[in-house]
């Protein structure tokens, strides 16, 4: 176990990585040595073999991700000279299935957004809603933004995305406005004299957190009778979906939400296809029996 100990450390202080994906890793680990003991220094490419296919409870997603960790720690036993050959480097993960990303229907979106607003922070969650939708972005981009990221007067937003890539976002009219309306007259009242740099701010006084904001929208989506489970994410997919079929440029996409492959992006043209076969399937006379 010290090796894994010192891999988890690795993990934790020199890669940063969440304390989920910590957890996550370590938990795949501990299971990977209770298989060999003391013998996970040494095993061999059938070995590992022998334990992948011992994963029977496993479906293929969580397969594929404990072979990513087994064979990054064996990488790490590599350039720490505790081994030479990473016995893992030719095991092939399983075929995944493609995951289509849940949506909104714009109905959805325009019931989620149509927000009784009563007081200061109905006023701060219209615009965090409107936000979300109008640019795509992540929830950790989100509740990270701070005023010098807004530029109003120009309608954009510069967001400081995966692995500190920037880019420029542009925002609707309806999203700016109810940023300005936010800004203007219900963040202070948030706020109560303490400065924050931050934009968004809960009834603590402090930045948004990501379950606060979860709270949100599922306080929202009970709200609008949305009996989906809707997640930040899926907004940006709402977001993605929503302008490829209404035309935009695949690359265009691309860019707004910060994704630095096209195949990325690309998962969102499966959506319409989807989309499409549904509705012909549905609609066309002749198309069921």
């Amino acid at each position: 176990m010290d090796y894994i100990n010192k891999y988890i450390d690795y993990l934790k202080y020199e890669r940063k990585l969440s304390n989920n994906t910590v957890i996550s890793y370590e938990q795949d680990l501990k299971d990977l040595y209770l298989f060999f003991n003391e013998k996970i220094i040494y095993v061999s490419y059938k070995d590992l073999v022998k334990y992948i296919n011992s994963l029977t409870n496993l479906n293929a997603r969580s397969i594929a991700h404990r072979i990513t960790v087994i064979n990054s720690f064996y990488n790490f036993l590599i350039i720490n000279e505790v081994i030479k050959k990473n016995p893992c480097e030719n095991i092939k993960s399983p075929k995944l299935p493609k995951k289509l990303p849940n949506y909104l229907t714009i109905e959805e979106i325009n019931n989620l957004l149509n927000i009784r607003l009563e007081n200061a922070y109905d006023y701060r969650n219209k615009a965090m809603l409107e936000t979300l939708y109008a640019t795509g972005l992540r929830i950790s981009e989100l509740i990270n933004l701070q005023f010098s990221n807004i530029d109003l007067n120009n309608a954009t937003i510069r967001v400081i995305g995966k692995g500190s890539k920037e880019r420029i976002v542009p925002i609707n009219e309806v999203a700016e406005k109810y940023l300005r309306i936010y800004i203007n007259n219900y963040r202070n009242e948030i706020l109560r004299l303490v400065n924050s740099d931050y934009l968004f701010i809960s009834n603590a006084k402090k930045p948004i957190t990501r379950q606060g904001f979860f709270k949100i929208i599922k306080k929202e989506c009970e709200r609008a009778g949305i009996k989906k489970d809707v997640s930040p994410h899926v907004l940006r997919h709402s977001f993605a979906t929503h302008l490829l079929a209404n035309g935009a440029d695949l690359r265009v996409i691309q860019e707004l939400l910060g994704h630095s492959n096209i195949s990325t992006t690309e998962i969102y043209t499966h959506v319409i296809d989807e989309k499409l076969k549904k509705d012909y399937e549905e609609s066309h006379p002749r198309s069921t029996h």
